[in-house]
């Protein structure tokens, strides 16, 4: 900070250029266009359909308000706009709402400009600082977003129609950035009408108070769709107001899905074990969520977050540490009968429709049944594993479960004729037992979703045997 301009006077000498904060966001973000870098590399999914219209709206300078269901990284993309922010800006000193020094608001700045001039001590704030968010709920108030009478100030001895007996909101403190209002519509409407002057007029005005501060602020907003929130509405006056609207959506595919949960899933370490997911074993976590967006059952209006494949992909490799510790294993691997362990992350994040009691047991378990074959049937063509079914006929039982020790499953592909091929293809060269005793699962799960074999499942112990 020393090196940076510490009075008015050597904030002019240095050749420093005030701009308004949309045009700094727009500069910015063509920098990153132009170096062909993502505005947002941790968001993804959205590159062919939310970015563009965010680009666009950013470019024109325009207030932004995202629509959409829960667990769609709304609030990540407009938190992490302060990266678009330049990294440090200059400040009056002591002003609460980052008063500009070449053109003060507040009457602390103007009065300290006014008296000290070129001498007036200046203050850098870092762009983290730049940004205000506030979670919309029934109870807030306009003294919380724009402002209300201080009374310690007034008790100190000030007249109530002195400027400095305000005690600024939100939003003020929020000049000169961007500031957020998570789920809008839960915001009063009497509250929404004291937004419209910071959208179109930008400015605010507090109370009965004669004065006006003109605000400079990119304003965000989110909100579920008008057509499942019964909390409220956004008013159309303020709508109107926003420049774009944007609508989020969550993955379309299950590869994205994936790589989503394996980037934000908080990975489990702990001395003397390794951690491996195999790649279809994640991808039956997305394909239950992908299954559950599109399931008549499922309350579609409340949405299926995508936190419910982070959590289902922590609950299962927590689920396969669990395992591999009773076992005195090291290597922890998640197989298809850790999958019963989900049902405690998935429950709370899905509404179901039905009302009828242990139905919802039934149909989680259903959609993940379904997940099981979708993905099997992306792997493996049934026909190939012709040999392994007939393996079964007569009285052979294969056993599995949670308390089937690894090496056991390695046992097979000795046993069972025509099931190492498969299983090589499913590990992609990783013969540790772990890897092979998953890819084993993986195949008679299949193989009795697909109607080869038959299923008994009793406890934590499943037994697989043929359908003769």
């Amino acid at each position: 900070m020393s090196d940076r301009p510490s009075t008015l006077g050597a904030l002019r000498a240095s050749g420093w250029v005030s701009r308004p904060v949309k045009e700094e966001v727009r500069t910015n973000a063509i920098e990153r266009i132009k170096a062909g870098e993502a505005l947002f590399p941790n968001v993804l999914g959205y590159e062919e359909t939310v970015m563009p219209q965010l680009e666009n709206a950013l470019l024109a300078g325009h207030d932004v308000i995202f629509l959409g269901e829960r667990g769609q990284a709304k609030t990540r993309m407009i938190r992490s706009l302060t990266g678009l922010l330049d990294e440090w800006m200059p400040i009056v000193a002591g002003s609460e709402i980052n008063d500009d020094p070449y053109n003060p608001v507040s009457r602390h700045a103007r009065d300290l400009v006014a008296e000290m001039g070129d001498d007036a001590p200046i203050d850098w704030v870092h762009r983290d600082s730049r940004f205000g968010e506030k979670l919309a709920t029934p109870d807030t108030s306009i003294a919380d977003l724009i402002g209300e009478v201080d009374p310690i100030k007034v008790a100190e001895g000030r007249y109530l129609s002195d400027e400095l007996t305000l005690h600024y909101g939100l939003v003020p403190r929020t000049n000169r950035g961007i500031f957020a209002i998570n789920e809008l519509p839960d915001l009063a409407e009497r509250i929404q009408v004291g937004l419209l002057n910071v959208l179109e007029e930008r400015d605010v005005q507090v109370r009965g108070y004669k004065v006006r501060l003109p605000l400079d602020v990119l304003l965000f907003a989110s909100a579920n769709p008008e057509d499942y929130t019964n909390r409220g509405r956004i008013i159309t006056p303020l709508k109107d107001r926003f420049g774009a609207q944007i609508r989020t959506h969550y993955p379309l595919d299950v590869e994205t899905e994936v790589i989503i949960a394996r980037q934000e899933a908080r990975p489990l370490e702990a001395p003397g074990i390794t951690v491996e997911i195999p790649q279809f074993m994640a991808e039956i976590i997305a394909e239950l969520s992908q299954l559950a967006r599109r399931s008549p059952h499922i309350n579609q209006r409340s949405g299926v977050s995508v936190r419910l494949t982070v959590s289902n992909l922590e609950t299962l490799v927590a689920n396969a540490a669990r395992r591999t510790l009773i076992q005195g294993e090291t290597d922890v691997v998640p197989r298809v009968s850790d999958l019963d362990a989900l049902a405690s992350s998935t429950a709370g994040k899905l509404e179901i429709e039905t009302i009828e009691d242990g139905r919802d047991e039934q149909i989680v378990h259903q959609l993940m049944l379904a997940a099981v074959l979708s993905i099997f049937r992306e792997y493996i063509a049934v026909e190939n594993l012709r040999d392994v079914v007939e393996a079964f006929e007569g009285d052979r039982i294969v056993q599995a479960g949670e308390d089937v020790s690894a090496t056991e499953y390695v046992a097979l592909l000795a046993e069972l004729p025509g099931i190492a091929g498969p299983v090589a293809e499913l590990t992609g060269g990783n013969n540790s037992p772990a890897m092979v005793a998953s890819a084993v699962e993986f195949i008679l799960e299949g193989l009795h979703l697909s109607k080869r074999l038959n299923k008994d499942a009793v406890g934590a112990r499943a037994q697989y045997r043929g359908r003769g």
